[in-house]
């Protein structure tokens, strides 16, 4: 008798224990993209060291909440402004609500709008806001090259304008996941999203494919050091390791037939593009530098006649971006004596041909597509990016040279 009163005390105690225990299990937020995927934070526990490399890359910080740690540009007063004439201006405010664009005309308030989300890193930042649940881009951006406010790629001059909305693909490679709201009815095709689905940044997952049968498989056998049930990049074909960048690096002038969010690591980019009966833009002359280093490189010299690929310069778990020697002497690794491909100006330049090949081959670039404005219009500023297509430009082996002769 005395047992059975301790058995069902114990039952008693044991129950409630239990549900707390399925509560807080039950609390672990769930992976907007599905119960295939684990999240990020599961990959700490076994690759701590390259987690905490990856976080500060450009690709995890291609986007965030918008706070005054994740916005590069100033909100002190007389840095905090731009003019595109006497009468109208934005001024970077911070209120009690948060941070805000707020449109003056002759000293008036017309408009006003929160940075909810920010875009980019230092280089240059773009900003979005929500209204409801839709998402618009705040005319005014960050510019790394002037250290100041600029006026939007694109934006008229003189005119505010907070009615830019923004779709799904631009989230397609500035994050790794955001759901996309049915449209409310044929005559409405605003394009809607869940708020709390965003996944920010480039992750882990967003890479290296769903791993929630991974992570279990190797917490429950930890010793085991074969990765079990994820793609390994090591063993894909140059085309797949390729098509993984250009997802997201090969120009945005595709159509495709589903969400880029549904594209994993291994698949094959072709599948995912409606077809298209223009001949390929092949042409390094008309591939705009933005955006686009896939089809650059794909059209060097050194591309067709090696087995390079984007891994063979770069790391994309390193957050410190390697200086021009380094970048060099990936460069050098491949164009030897023995190989009879050494740089025809060797003999000219001396050792220092060694430290940077990078300038003369792949100089920075002016984009077509995206310019910025400074305040009052007075100057477009071309955005710069270095080219991917690999090749000898006179103009910049001339400027080089008088450089180093100069010294």
């Amino acid at each position: 008798m005395k047992n059975n009163k301790l058995y069902v005390l114990l039952v008693l105690f044991l129950i409630p224990v239990c549900a707390i225990l399925t509560q807080c299990m039950s609390n672990k937020k769930a992976d907007p993209r599905g119960e295939n995927y684990a999240g990020s934070a599961s990959c700490i526990k076994c690759h701590q060291r390259i987690y905490q490399d990856y976080f500060n890359t450009p690709h995890n910080q291609s986007s965030r909440p918008a706070a005054i740690h994740s916005i590069h540009g100033s909100f002190a007063p007389g840095t905090n402004a731009f003019s595109f004439n006497d009468s109208l201006k934005i001024v970077m405010e911070k209120r009690d609500s948060g941070l805000y664009q707020v449109a003056y005309n002759n000293g008036k308030q017309v408009a006003a709008n929160r940075f909810d989300i920010t875009f980019g890193n230092e280089k240059a930042e773009t900003y979005l806001y929500w209204k409801n649940d839709q998402l618009f881009e705040l005319p005014i951006s960050y510019f790394g090259a002037l250290h100041s406010w600029t006026n939007g790629p694109g934006y008229a001059s003189g005119k505010v304008n907070f009615e830019r909305p923004i779709v799904t693909r631009c989230f397609e490679c500035h994050s790794s996941y955001i759901r996309e709201q049915p449209s409310p009815g044929i005559q409405n095709r605003d394009v809607r999203f869940d708020n709390a689905s965003i996944v920010y940044g480039i992750d882990c997952e967003r890479c290296h494919g769903p791993s929630a049968q991974h992570v279990e498989f190797q917490t429950q056998h930890p010793n085991d050091k074969k990765a079990m049930y994820m793609a390994s990049f090591k063993i894909m074909t140059r085309a797949q390791r390729l098509d993984a960048c250009a997802v997201c690096h090969s120009g945005g002038k595709d159509n495709y037939l589903t969400s880029l969010f549904n594209f994993k690591m291994g698949d094959t980019l072709a599948k995912f593009k409606e077809p298209s009966f223009l001949h390929e833009n092949v042409n390094p002359e008309t591939i705009d530098v933005h955006g686009n280093q896939n089809g650059l490189l794909k059209a060097s010299k050194c591309f067709l006649m090696s087995n390079m690929d984007c891994n063979t310069c770069h790391d994309t778990h390193a957050a410190a971006k390697p200086n021009l020697i380094a970048y060099s002497q990936r460069c050098t690794s491949c164009h030897t004596n023995a190989n009879h491909n050494t740089c025809k100006m060797t003999a000219t330049v001396g050792l220092t041909i060694n430290s940077n090949c990078i300038d003369c081959h792949m100089p920075a670039k002016p984009s077509n597509v995206i310019k910025v404005e400074s305040a009052g219009g007075k100057m477009v500023i071309p955005y710069m990016v270095r080219t991917h297509y690999i090749a000898i430009y006179p103009e910049e082996s001339k400027r080089i040279l008088a450089f180093i002769k100069g010294k």
